[in-house]
């Protein structure tokens, strides 16, 4: 039996289910393809932000501002889908937290220090569990469990085939599948697309102890708080796809943040996820350059600050809106 969305999104991490959301809340009849199992997005910390992100990776004055942009689409964003937002801000604790300040300030950033913490409003959080459930129940949107095997395209529509023979029509396809391989049938140009995505392995570790009031970073580490607890994290291991988790570096992941905390806990279950990366570092979302076929995929660990903007981008796309400044850095074909 089949059926005949209007669109079909392939892959229910943050980005596709974003952008998912967005394009219900249009009106669109949207259905979301995906297997079920937890991902990249489901086990992340939750994190929005802009501030550190920048402060980790010595980005220029231009991409922190892009950063700062798509953060300020989560207020609107949260508000028209009930998610809990969290404006906590974030401390960074190490020894050149005073250059650290000087670096955000330079940046546009709101930031303060004393001794080694940095203190920065800027940054934010999202309760991961609640807002996935909460982005799936959007009036219009339909989530189905099965993992896509096949894809056909013809001059009207997209044939999308699962692995136990199910059959979706479409006229609007995105792919929102993280840092998979290609699906069998994606246009040439599209597949080598998503071959040229860096799949990055990175591992958290849930820990029973008193949370802090709001995420704290330092070298090679962070603490984020949750129910019942912490969570510490991430690994980030470009070229790796296994799933199974490294109990030595969790360890050490966990004494590091405790360390960070200056407190005792009990470590519980490590978490491993695969994200996508380009080699620009940014996602690709918008139009892939095939016929009803558009992308958002690919934001290294940046999926949750980059999930409305991703949004946006790609629905203006589909409904022949005039594009947001920020679409032109996240274009799919910039690297052709």
């Amino acid at each position: 039996m089949a059926s005949s969305p209007d669109v079909i999104v392939i892959g229910a991490g943050v980005l596709g289910l974003c952008t998912a959301a967005e394009l219900a809340a249009r009106g669109h009849a949207v259905t979301v393809i995906d297997p079920g199992a937890p991902n990249a997005s489901s086990i992340a910390a939750g994190m929005i932000a802009p501030a550190l992100e920048s402060l980790l990776d010595d980005v220029t004055a231009d991409r922190a501002a892009l950063l700062r942009r798509a953060r300020d689409l989560w207020p609107a964003f949260a508000e028209a889908h009930d998610l809990n937002l969290l404006r906590e801000g974030a401390d960074w604790r190490g020894e050149a937290a005073a250059d650290a300040v000087l670096r955000l300030r330079s940046l546009g950033f709101d930031a303060r220090g004393h001794g080694n913490v940095l203190i920065t409003p800027d940054d934010w959080r999202i309760e991961v569990a609640s807002a996935l459930k909460a982005l799936a129940r959007t009036p219009g949107l339909t989530m189905v469990r099965g993992e896509v095997s096949r894809l056909t395209a013809d001059a009207r529509h997209w044939r999308v085939q699962s692995g136990d023979g199910r059959v979706w029509f479409c006229a609007t396809l995105i792919l929102a599948t993280g840092a998979s391989e290609a699906i069998a049938g994606l246009p040439v140009s599209v597949a080598a697309g998503v071959s040229a995505i860096t799949p990055i392995r990175g591992q958290l570790t849930f820990v029973s102890t008193a949370a802090p009031s709001r995420v704290i970073r330092g070298p090679g580490v962070y603490v984020a708080p949750c129910d019942g607890g912490v969570v510490i994290g991430a690994t980030m291991e470009p070229g790796r796809r296994d799933l199974d988790p490294d109990p030595a570096e969790a360890g050490r992941q966990v004494a590091a943040g405790l360390a960070l905390l200056a407190a005792t806990g009990e470590p519980g279950p490590t978490r491993v996820g695969i994200r996508g990366a380009t080699a620009d570092g940014l996602p690709l979302a918008g139009l892939s350059g095939e016929p009803g076929l558009h992308l958002a995929l690919a934001p290294r660990r940046n999926g949750w600050l980059m999930g409305p903007l991703v949004a946006r981008v790609a629905a203006d796309g589909i409904e022949g809106r005039p594009p947001l400044a920020d679409a032109a850095a996240l274009d799919p074909r910039r690297f052709a």
